[in-house]
């Protein structure tokens, strides 16, 4: 009798996971239900699967509600109904379009309305009645309507309790008090499971309306869905699987020629391999669909990276989705596919990130909207911010929230009854659906239209979007195609055309190989020289590059591996850097580590080594040694299951005779690394990208600069990118009206900033500038940019502040009485003779000049940081330091004074729980240096914002990689304001 089911995908709304709802369900008899969510149909799929594993008959549907109100529910007859019911909801959504308060005619759903409805009824259309309702029945002719009654008893909540968090629920999603809540924003608190017998002891006089509602349920049929995981993507390419299969073979054997030369039998061996391996998968579609991707990217001049699993085959390599060497790195190709693997295979394609939109458009033109959706993701309540939710909707003053949501205070807290509400719902609520958001990169197409699984939604991202995540998407039978974005493509695709504009040079990125065996791309590595580099430029992996010593690209690979926080958190990344110095005292924990982990002296770095010590140290098969990896990695979602895969590591190591202290230490390593490793294919990728990135510096220095900038950066603040176009060797200026346009630009050693980055001026206006200019030839006067852009006193000040109008000659207080008098003023007209003629007074106005410090503040204000002037030039004192950065590692073991200019700074936790800090300055020669600031030694919070530093402390040294434990730290002052004086 239960046409009205809710889950928690009602968002905010539900208490029921799916799983327990079925749970519930079972307990209470029912046979046969209706999933109908409040305008989604996100957990149908999920709950077909479920309920069949139950034994109990599942029936899709969607509750379609405006506003606050119901307005009617539709129960899908079949699969096309389920279409029809998501074509419907998707449709209204992604043209963003109120839903009608009427169904339209439907030919394989039912439409069950609320009691009260009085229109005609067609025929699938009926009228539920709750049992509060049936004294309406009284007393009244229902003739007509006794083959259109059906019994509607909705369930949302699981109980009592839950009710309760129903009215919680429904106060956060409404932003009210508990209190404020109206009866018509709540559901009944009967809106429950009942007891077998209770609908039908309430229904006794109405038998003929539980009747309706049965033979309506009994009509309906999912049996079209498969019970499992299926094939749902999109079968071939070309239209017949043959001419898929002889259309890889041919790409990737003539790819064979162009990344191995004419005679290379080895790779031509290794390739019919994998594609013996990809036809026996059913996965030529997906290579193709990929290479498809690629190609027309490739036309339209974009560049990209492959990236993920994909990594690994020597097909997708020679179909150039790749540009790493799975042969040269001996990469695992069964960590992509392999026979026993549960999970798809996987591409990460990287564009630009202003060039995937169009990629993405591509997709969905060429594979049909009906069958392309970008990839949905599920929100949950899972942090901290939830208590302070909880806390408003309680009416609770904020320092009381405040109070309760401070780590620092969790023992007062404790004993705190208030507070032990607040984490008792907390508790409850805690990994419950928040909120349907947008996949990262995810794209699916599908043999079938998308909507037999789902209703879309239209995102922000304006492509529509599936209602479910990827992990249902998983389970059903889908594998997505990873389209991302990344700033770091975008540096290095701009600064190949500048270099071409502006040094008339043309650049091949793709010489790879040529740039792995360059002794000057080698040795910026080695020594950490690598900012504004993808991937190699933050403060850690620059003292990384330098304990290494790394001077090649296999140690970078590693390096990409071992920075992540798998390895450093299980304490190996100290012991790879001794060894790879001293090979000769590696310590392998047993013969099988040496074995399968010589190559990185015992260490697991990469994703495939845990695979690799679960089969042959622990004993297990290749499908649980997946699954085991990807539940560390967060990537699987039964923890019974992953439980009992870690019970399977013990109990199959000691079937083996592995040594129990040994078993453990193994597990241990395996357990902290494997959440946040990379696949070495994945690690290969980036140390290819920032091999690109590490040329265009080398050689290309201030284009490549500046393409840095216009892509918004990278790791640090735009300050220290300019300072190193500064370094470059480039004369960097202020933005000019005369100059610059909305980006940096470069023209011979003139770099000019742009109008990007000037805080409060206009975008339309930065436009205008540019593009009149263009037009109509350079500016001449502070009035001609006023009368040909048309812009207003404000934003010719802002201009002026900045330094803008140089080109006149007149200095900024001068420009600044020029504009005032010019827009300051308005004219009256004359509307008499005069009678006497007055002749005009010639003011003679004071020297009005600009002070370097005046326009270094302008400069902090509008730029976020000075050009005319060094951060050290402002400081009140003159003292900069007693040593430089160059010449720290002499001073190992000593005391040293040192001023720095702040860059960054790291916070991280002790085993004690306690914050230290790891800090990276410049010196006054604009060297870098690094700082640690030791918890006992260092007040609560050591930083002060942007500035200059005094610093004291113990020079340390770490294979070669010096850096300053820090004593005594304290912010110096600079120079006062001259304009507030």
């Amino acid at each position: 009798m239960y046409l009205n089911v809710h889950s928690q995908y009602s968002l905010r709304y539900g208490t029921l996971s799916v799983p327990k709802l079925i749970e519930e369900a079972a307990s209470r008899g029912v046979n046969q239900m209706v999933l109908s969510d409040i305008n989604n149909s996100t957990g149908v799929m999920e709950f077909i699967r479920e309920c069949r594993d139950a034994g109990i008959k599942p029936i899709g549907g969607l509750e379609f509600r405006k506003e606050k109100r119901l307005l009617y529910i539709g129960i899908a007859k079949n699969k096309e109904g389920m279409r029809e019911l998501n074509e419907f909801l998707s449709f209204h959504n992604i043209n963003k379009i109120e839903l009608p308060d009427e169904a339209p005619a439907m030919q394989h759903s039912y439409i069950i309305y609320p009691f009260g409805y009085t229109n005609p009824l067609k025929s699938n259309e009926y009228l539920g009645i709750r049992q509060e309702q049936l004294h309406f029945l009284y007393n009244t002719n229902i003739e007509a309507l006794k083959q259109k009654l059906v019994v509607l008893q909705p369930v949302f909540v699981g109980n009592k309790i839950e009710y309760r968090l129903h009215e919680y629920l429904r106060a956060i999603d409404l932003n009210t008090l508990l209190s404020k809540v109206e009866k018509e924003d709540r559901c009944l608190a009967n809106d429950c499971f009942q007891e077998p017998g209770f609908l039908e002891a309430k229904f006794s006089k109405f038998a003929f309306i539980l009747d309706n509602a049965r033979a309506l349920l009994d009509s309906c049929s999912m049996d079209e869905y498969a019970g499992g995981r299926v094939n749902l993507n999109r079968k071939t390419f070309t239209g017949s699987k043959k001419d898929d299969r002889e259309l890889l073979e041919k790409l990737a054997i003539g790819g064979v020629e162009y990344r191995y030369g004419k005679s290379n039998k080895g790779a031509l061996k290794k390739v019919k391999q994998e594609l013996k391996v990809i036809f026996e998968l059913d996965f030529c579609a997906y290579f193709l669909i990929t290479w498809d991707i690629i190609r027309y990217a490739s036309s339209r001049g974009y560049y990209h990276v492959g990236r993920g699993s994909g990594a690994n085959s020597t097909v997708a390599y020679c179909l150039r989705i790749t540009d790493v060497d799975p042969i040269e790195l001996n990469l695992y190709f069964e960590r992509f596919l392999n026979a026993q693997r549960t999970s798809p295979p996987d591409f990460d394609l990287d564009f630009s990130w202003d060039e995937r939109e169009d990629v993405q458009d591509y997709i969905f033109k060429r594979y049909g909207a009906a069958h392309t959706a970008l990839l949905g993701t599920m929100s949950t309540f899972k942090d901290r911010s939830v208590i302070r939710e909880i806390g408003k909707v309680m009416g609770l003053p904020k320092a009381e929230i405040d109070g309760y949501t401070d780590p620092s205070r969790s023992a007062i807290n404790r004993d705190n009854a208030t507070f032990k509400k607040i984490t008792a719902i907390y508790a409850m609520l805690q990994n419950m659906p928040n909120q349907r958001s947008i996949h990262a990169g995810g794209v699916l197409i599908s043999e079938e239209p998308i909507t037999y699984y789902t209703a879309l939604d239209l995102p922000p991202k304006g492509m529509p979007t599936v209602q479910w995540d990827m992990y249902e998407a998983e389970k059903m039978g889908f594998d997505k195609y990873d389209v991302l974005s990344q700033r770091g493509i975008g540096h290095i695709k701009e600064a190949v055309r500048l270099v071409e504009d502006n040094l008339g040079k043309k650049v091949d990125i793709h010489q790879v190989k040529k740039f792995m065996k360059d002794p000057e791309l080698n040795n910026k590595l080695k020594t950490g020289d690598t900012i504004g580099c993808f991937y190699i430029e933050s403060p850690a992996m620059r003292q990384l590059l330098t304990k290494l010593s790394c001077d090649n690209y296999l140690v970078l690979v590693a390096a990409s591996s071992i920075i992540r926080p798998g390895v450093a958190s299980s304490g190996m990344m100290p012991a790879y850097i001794r060894y790879h110095h001293d090979p000769a005292k590696v310590v392998y924990l047993h013969p099988v580590m040496e074995e399968l982990l010589g190559e990185t002296y015992g260490v697991m770095v990469y994703q495939e080594d845990v695979i690799k010590i679960c089969i042959h140290f622990a004993g297990m098969d290749g499908t649980d040694a997946d699954i085991l990896r990807r539940g560390m990695s967060g990537k699987y979602r039964s923890k019974a299951e992953f439980d009992r895969l870690v019970e399977k590591f013990f109990s199959e190591a000691r079937k083996l005779g592995r040594p129990e202290a040994t078993i453990a230490e193994v597990w241990r390593q395996v357990s902290s690394f494997a959440g946040y490793s990379f696949s070495k294919a994945h690690s290969a990728s980036f140390a290819v990208e920032s091999y690109q990135s590490l040329f265009l510096k080398t050689y290309f220095p201030k284009e490549f600069m500046v393409a840095v900038l216009n892509n918004y950066g990278g790791f640090y603040s735009r300050w220290l990118y300019v300072h190193e176009l500064q370094k470059a060797g480039a004369k960097v200026h202020l933005p000019c009206v005369n100059n610059s346009l909305s980006t940096v630009s470069i023209k011979g050693t003139d770099a000019y900033l742009g109008f990007i980055g000037v805080l409060g001026l206009e975008n339309k206006l930065m436009d205008k500038i540019v593009a009149e200019r263009f037009e109509n030839g350079n500016y001449s006067a502070a009035e001609d940019l006023i009368k040909r852009t048309g812009m207003g006193l404000e934003q010719v000040v802002i201009l002026i502040r900045v330094g803008a109008l140089r080109f006149t000659g007149k200095s900024k207080k001068e420009l600044l009485w020029e504009v005032h008098l010019l827009m300051g003023q308005k004219a009256k007209p004359a509307n008499h003779t005069e009678l006497f003629v007055m002749e005009k007074k010639n003011y003679s106005m004071p020297q009005l000049v600009d002070t370097q410090l005046e326009n270094a503040y302008h400069e902090l204000e509008l730029l976020g940081f000075c050009l005319s002037m060094s951060m050290f030039d402002m400081l009140k004192t003159n003292y900069r330091g007693a040593v430089s950065a160059k010449s720290l590692k002499s001073f190992t073991g000593r005391m040293v004074k040192m001023v720095g200019w702040y860059v960054c700074e790291k916070t991280v936790h002790t085993k004690n729980n306690k914050k230290m800090w790891f800090g990276t300055f410049l010196d006054a020669e604009g060297n870098f240096f690094d700082t640690t600031h030791f918890p006992n030694s260092t007040p609560a919070y050591p930083f002060r914002g942007h500035g200059c530093y005094l610093i004291s402390g113990m020079v340390a040294e770490d294979f070669g990689s010096p850096s300053i434990e820090v004593k005594q730290f304290a912010k110096l002052p600079i120079r006062d304001n001259p304009i507030m004086e």
